[in-house]
């Protein structure tokens, strides 16, 4: 009954967020434009070596044209609805948001001659969200045919992105940080509603995401 009465608040006002940005980018010249996206905090290697580190985050919001855009909303209103629950608001933003970075970073080393835009790295640290409560609570039947389906999801997108060279949109390497970012964090900030997350695999990811931060910071700011 709970779950029926419950209100993805936080779900919806990530997609107007992005509708919203949408439209201004289209009225500025069109999403499709560079110019546009270069103006609006697209990811951008030449310019955050130059200090404008809130292109890490700004991608997460914008999108490249309609079809861009209206897949990742739906996505996010499907994935948001459920996990926004499972996590509660503050957990499933900051999931959120620190998957998008994540993957914005993974683009930063892998893939730096691209202009990057979308909000599927977020996406697919949701994605991780479902594999990392498959992995860790494997008692719930219903988590676990949910985190199998998302799995295969995952490696098909990946798999096929790879073999047609990514798309015009397809930022692969994102995908995978966006993922492995989802994956971390859902171990650090946990699943209150289905249990508690084996101590070590916490400490583990603690580890692991602060070796990262470092890394991470080191490399953008020493540039």
């Amino acid at each position: 009954m709970e779950k029926l009465k419950f209100k993805p608040t936080v779900t919806n006002i990530l997609i107007s967020i992005n509708i919203i940005f949408y439209i201004l980018m289209t009225l500025s010249g069109g999403s499709n434009n560079s110019r546009v996206l270069l103006l609006f905090g697209a990811k951008f290697n030449p310019l955050i070596e130059q200090g404008q580190v809130w292109r890490l985050v700004m991608p997460i919001f914008l999108h490249i044209g309609l079809e861009h855009l209206v897949l990742n909303c739906v996505s996010i209103y499907f994935l948001g609805k459920q996990l926004e629950w499972l996590l509660g608001k503050k957990r499933f933003l900051a999931i959120y948001i620190l998957s998008g970075i994540g993957g914005n970073l993974a683009s930063y080393y892998f893939n730096p001659n691209s202009i990057s835009a979308g909000a599927s790295t977020s996406i697919f640290g949701l994605f991780g969200i479902y594999i990392m409560m498959g992995l860790e609570f494997k008692n719930l039947p219903e988590i676990k045919i949910y985190a199998r389906q998302i799995a295969l999801l995952v490696l098909l997108n990946i798999g096929f992105s790879f073999f047609d060279g990514g798309g015009i949109n397809v930022d692969t390497f994102g995908h995978i940080g966006g993922l492995l970012a989802g994956i971390l964090f859902g171990y650090v900030l946990g699943i209150p509603r289905l249990g508690k997350i084996k101590a070590f695999r916490r400490y583990l990811a603690i580890v692991l995401v602060i070796v990262l931060l470092i890394l991470s910071v080191k490399k953008v700011f020493t540039i």
